[in-house]
């Protein structure tokens, strides 16, 4: 009988945070005064729902593995810093939600791990730069967004230029890509510029031959001095001492 009762019990339910409301494959922890993720997350979970908290920091490993979330949310937080490591184990994301923060910087080894990731959510949030590295760290990205962020327009953002211009079937809201600094380019659009307005930037930039050049002159044109120097010193007391013998053959 009491095998028969065990086999009859209900298989136990998946594990759901006790702050938040669980589906089947989906946990939705929505404004609910998280400061960070929850840990107690099903293997099973699909669809995460983070977003309207208070949540600042992304640190190592900031999620259980689960290998099977497709999307996930985290926006209006306070976000201002996601560690290289945040998001290990999330390798079959799809869609990630990272809009209205305050992230100012991101690196490329953040989002290697997400090699299923197909839309990329960054707007609203206080980046003046983007390395292209980012998007160009995601192998199936199908569509990024930029808007609402202070955008530097100086020659810092060029390679960000040349990847948009390259992929804007991959950007969504081009036009509200706008620059905020300097003064005199604020509200203007990023897309809108050309190859002309990068010519000077392009011009002072170094290639690496010039690199190369340099570190083979400028130890060559330092051992050369040396020796010059050394040359001329030894000429100069070679005069000297033929003036004090000539002056003492001419004593009587």
């Amino acid at each position: 009988v009491l095998a028969l009762l065990l086999l009859l019990r209900p298989a136990p339910s998946p594990a759901c945070p006790a702050t938040c409301r669980c589906s089947p494959g989906e946990v939705d922890c929505r404004e609910r005064g998280l400061r960070e993720v929850p840990w107690s997350l099903s293997t099973n979970t699909s669809t995460l729902w983070l977003g309207y908290n208070f949540i600042t920091v992304l640190g190592p490993r900031s999620f259980p593995p689960l290998p099977g979330l497709r999307l996930l949310s985290l926006v209006q937080n306070r976000l201002e810093l996601i560690h290289s490591q945040a998001l290990l184990g999330l390798g079959a994301l799809q869609e990630l939600d990272l809009s209205h923060n305050h992230l100012s910087v991101l690196t490329p080894e953040t989002f290697l791990p997400l090699t299923s990731l197909a839309t990329l959510n960054l707007g609203s949030n206080r980046l003046g730069e983007l390395e292209p590295g980012v998007p160009g760290a995601l192998p199936r990205l199908q569509a990024l967004l930029l808007q609402d962020n202070p955008w530097v327009c100086s020659c810092g953002i060029l390679p960000l230029w040349r990847w948009l211009s390259h992929n804007r079937e991959k950007v969504r809201e081009k036009s509200l890509l706008l620059c905020r600094v300097p003064e005199q380019l604020n509200k203007y659009p990023i897309m809108a510029f050309g190859d002309e307005s990068f010519r000077q930037c392009q011009e002072t930039a170094l290639s690496p031959q010039h690199y190369i050049a340099f570190f083979i002159i400028g130890p060559f044109s330092f051992i050369a001095s040396i020796f010059f120097c050394t040359f001329l010193g030894s000429l100069v007391v070679f005069y000297h001492s033929l003036r004090r013998h000539s002056h003492c053959w001419r004593r009587p």
